[in-house]
């Protein structure tokens, strides 16, 4: 299986490794700083550079069976298992990414109710709540993250067992996707001191303050008690 150098080491914009496995739409890697599309967060795109100067152009990655699958837009004829590689992110849309994913978090230690579904991306993302009652205030959401997001809360990674998250399982706020179990440990999230802790394996930025202003688009009646709600970088 892939090594996944991203998990740790989120800002990496570059790093070697080596070809495992050529496939039919692309190849697998030994180790990869490309995030995999997975919890509404879009895979990576960038680019390889091959030994012999040639570029690569990474057109998407998901995980598969047999590992993390970089798909390319072009001909893999000169790629061999063995042979080694210098992988290049797309670090704008990437850290657009991040910017993005730890906004929704924020978000969601602001909105009370289950996440029932969401996706993030460069130019907007969303979450969906089961919220009973009224949606939220618009202009008061926003004014409360972008508070949140000033204050400068720092982001921290730690890891629980299986067991501690099945003891603790209001720590889970999405409805829809559980997070993956049966590895023995599973990656949290923590922003401040008790801001937001929950399960996560997407990449995040080090700091509340590194996102940026915000803006709060539509919230959407998406049935009796379902709120969608939209949030836009400034920039």
């Amino acid at each position: 299986m892939t090594e996944e150098l991203f998990k740790e080491a989120a800002y990496s914009k570059t790093a070697d490794a080596k070809v495992y496995r050529v496939m039919d739409e692309g190849v697998i890697l030994d180790r990869t700083i490309f995030y995999p599309e997975g919890g509404g967060q879009p895979g990576d795109m960038g680019s390889f550079r091959l030994q012999d100067g040639q570029d690569l152009a990474v057109t998407n990655t998901v995980k598969t069976s047999n590992g993390i699958l970089h798909i390319l837009n072009a001909n893999k004829g000169e790629v061999i298992v063995g042979q080694d590689v210098t992988m290049n992110i797309d670090w704008e849309r990437r850290f657009r990414h991040m910017r993005m994913h730890t906004a929704l978090h924020l978000l969601c230690s602001q909105v009370e109710g289950a996440v029932t579904g969401g996706a993030i991306g460069a130019q907007k993302s969303r979450l969906d709540f089961n919220i009973p009652g009224e949606r939220p205030e618009k202009e008061e959401l926003e004014e409360k993250m972008n508070t949140l997001i000033a204050d400068d809360h720092e982001l921290s990674i730690s890891w629980i067992t299986d067991e501690e998250l099945e003891a603790n399982p209001d720590l889970v706020r999405t409805m829809s996707v559980k997070p993956p179990m049966g590895t023995g440990r599973i990656r949290m999230v923590r922003i401040g001191e008790n801001i937001d802790f929950q399960p996560c394996g997407g990449t995040h930025v080090k700091s509340t303050v590194e996102i940026g202003a915000i803006k709060i688009g539509k919230i959407e009646n998406k049935g009796r008690q379902n709120r969608r709600i939209n949030i836009l970088l400034s920039d």
